[in-house]
């Protein structure tokens, strides 16, 4: 696995400090920059281009959900994780909606949170359980055959791996199950957001499946 490269928009130096030592600590990750505001995040990370950013909700100016909306309509390919004390589901949503793939809290365990940024760059959207179970449950009740007419704009196996990113299923799985290669599993998605006008999964789910949960 590539070296994965994060930024870190956050205001608390404590959180600073200690997100800088995991990461430091692990040589599959490199932390490129970091951030106390979201206008100054919003600015630079379009040139840096990395992998994930890590970002704070209540910061300074601007929130990091805001920033997430901005960013995202420059560059769909960097991920987001939420890292914030709410666990509230109005702020849960919210963020995802803003194009935010992963949701942590900031009392997660450090190992937790290497995995998750791990995850994340797979194809993973590594969030709180309670969360991640009403989600899932949603999408459970949702089957193919109630699917939208966006789906009409995807092609078949298009609408396999988004099925299949609805269960769950991390990019790797996804390759498996549908005996391709991890690339070009990539490369559908890119395909399916392009499509559907979408920047994440969460959107995309959702233009084909219906928007239940909000």
């Amino acid at each position: 696995m590539p070296v994965i490269k994060i930024v870190l928009v956050e205001d608390l130096e404590e959180v600073i400090e200690g997100l800088n030592a995991f990461i430091d600590n692990d040589t599959d990750l490199q932390l490129l920059a970091v951030y106390r505001t979201a206008e100054a995040a919003s600015l630079e990370i379009p040139f840096l281009k990395p992998d994930i950013v890590i970002m704070d909700i209540n910061l300074p100016g601007i929130t990091g959900i805001e920033c997430i909306r901005k960013l995202k309509q420059l560059d769909t390919a960097i991920q987001f994780m939420m890292f914030t004390v709410y666990e509230n589901n109005d702020q849960v949503f919210e963020a995802l909606k803003a194009g935010a793939s992963g949701y942590l809290l900031k009392k997660t365990p450090p190992t937790q949170i290497i995995e998750a940024i791990k995850e994340l760059y797979q194809g993973g959207s590594p969030m709180s359980a309670a969360i991640a179970r009403k989600l899932l449950s949603v999408f459970q009740n949702q089957s193919s055959s109630t699917a939208l007419p966006e789906a009409a704009k995807l092609s078949k196996r298009e609408k396999e791996v988004l099925s299949l990113l609805s269960k769950g299923l991390l990019y790797k799985e996804i390759a498996q199950q549908l005996g391709i290669s991890f690339h070009t599993v990539r490369q559908h998605i890119c395909k399916i957001y392009e499509k559907l006008h979408v920047q994440n999964k969460t959107e995309a789910i959702n233009k084909v499946y219906g928007n239940r949960w909000t």
